[in-house]
């Protein structure tokens, strides 16, 4: 036989508890060598036997391994032997999976066929699981009450192992047989006993499940359950497995339950203690480290804090020192315009008076037709001419203007006795016409 149908056989065997390898042969090729397919079909058509012993489907303690053996086990931990695959012998398959996914355990194997997408792939669908265990918890309870009773775990196996590990206590298993004659009175008398009741739910996180429903055949398989009433202690190991620490098989009295528990507890506190105090040490060093990185953080953000206010603050200052800058560069070209401007105007003034004095002429002698005039400025300046009598009084404003004792630009020349006012409406007379003729005082009155 090829070796992958050789590691479909061992693990269907593990899996199914037969022992009978051409049972086993003929059941996998009826099904086409599907491994997925061969098991569900057998844990659904082949369930515990409602009237027979609890042996038809528990494997007898003959073929049961050294564990499994009619005299208790010792406290020295024993791995739960649950092949995960077989290559050159078998390797422990590692924490049973209740509720697993079949096809990601097969695909880890590389022996699962193609994925089919549906529900139905998995061997034991998580909600199927969590409901078989509330289903078993409700019918407990019914049976023999709720006031003294361990609490077991409305959970599926897998979860109750994982809440054991979180809580660093053991996990207490019991097998629920209902058709064993043994069972209520063990029940009853023993298991619900408030001494070990409350035992148990004080140390250990308790999971039960009935062997005529689907994970507790399976997990009567895993155990290799040949006595009832059944109860178990084991807890998560390394490296995928699980530590098997007590198996009780039989019926047993309640101080008999309580001596093996306690024992157990007691033999496996350090162990527990250790791990507590490992995990402890494992959330302090986080703690910590989680500390040293948020103030490393808050480090790092002040540092880039202060950065980016010396780069506002280094940029705000280049601004303002482009700003006043520019400020200087206007105000300085705004001095160099206006005097130039100012220049100009002085040089266009300039030009002005001298084109103004040379349009007057030369100053005429005394004579008949000659007018004397006398022009007084504001500032109290005085300044005589003599003109022809038939000069303009246009010629009065050249001679004012060539004279440049003047800022402003707009004035008129008034006469005091009689008040008249030679304004630009008369400029085109002549000094005799105006009555200037032959002498005249005029001053200069600036206009508003």
């Amino acid at each position: 036989m090829a070796d992958g149908f050789e590691d479909k056989l061992a693990y269907f065997q593990a899996i199914t508890g037969l022992e009978d390898p051409d049972l086993c042969t003929e059941i996998l090729s009826a099904h086409n060598w599907d491994l997925e397919l061969a098991i569900s079909s057998f844990t659904s058509q082949a369930p515990p036997s409602s009237s027979g012993p609890p042996s038809a489907v528990v494997p007898s303690s003959s073929q049961a391994p050294a564990f499994a053996a009619a005299p208790p086990p010792g406290i020295a931990w024993k791995i739960v032997t649950l092949p995960f695959y077989v290559v050159s012998g078998a390797v422990g398959l590692g924490f049973w999976i209740a509720g697993g996914v079949l096809s990601r355990t097969l695909g880890l194997l590389g022996l699962a066929a193609a994925p089919r997408g549906q529900e139905g792939d998995r061997l034991i669908p998580f909600s199927a699981s969590t409901d078989e265990a509330a289903d078993f918890v409700a019918a407990f309870e019914r049976e023999y009450g709720s006031e003294s009773r361990p609490r077991f775990v409305a959970e599926g196996f897998m979860d109750a192992l994982q809440r054991s590990q979180r809580e660093f206590k053991l996990m207490f298993v019991y097998l629920h047989s209902p058709e064993h004659p043994d069972v209520p009175s063990f029940c009853e008398g023993s298991l619900c006993s408030s001494a070990v009741a409350a035992f148990v739910n004080e140390n250990f996180v308790a999971w039960g499940g009935s062997i005529r429903r689907e994970e507790g055949f399976k997990m009567s398989n895993s155990l290799k359950a040949s006595r009832f009433p059944f109860c178990a202690v084991v807890m998560p190991a390394q490296s995928q497995r699980i530590a098997l620490l007590q198996q009780i098989e039989g019926p047993k009295s309640s101080d008999e339950m309580l001596t093996i528990l306690q024992r157990v507890v007691e033999e496996c506190a350090p162990t527990l203690v250790a791990a507590r105090l490992d995990a402890e040490e494992r959330r302090n060093n986080q703690r910590l480290r989680e500390e040293q990185d948020a103030a490393y953080r808050a480090a790092l953000e002040a540092d880039q804090a202060r950065e980016r206010q010396r780069r506002e603050e280094e940029e705000r200052l280049r601004r303002e020192a482009e700003e006043a800058e520019r400020k200087r560069k206007e105000e300085e070209e705004a001095l160099e315009r206006a005097a130039r401007e100012a220049a100009e105007k002085e040089a266009a003034l300039a030009r002005r008076r001298q084109e103004k004095a040379m349009s007057l002429g030369a100053e005429p002698d005394k004579g008949p037709d000659v007018t004397q005039v006398l022009v007084r400025f504001p500032t109290g300046e005085r300044r005589e001419r003599r003109f022809n009598c038939s000069a303009t009084i246009s010629s009065l404003y050249d001679y004012v203007d060539s004279l440049g004792c003047l800022k402003a630009e707009n004035y008129t020349l008034v006469s005091n006795f009689p008040r008249v006012s030679y304004g630009s409406d008369k400029h085109s007379l002549t000094l005799k016409e105006a009555g200037l003729h032959p002498q005249a005082s005029l001053f200069v009155e600036i206009d508003t």
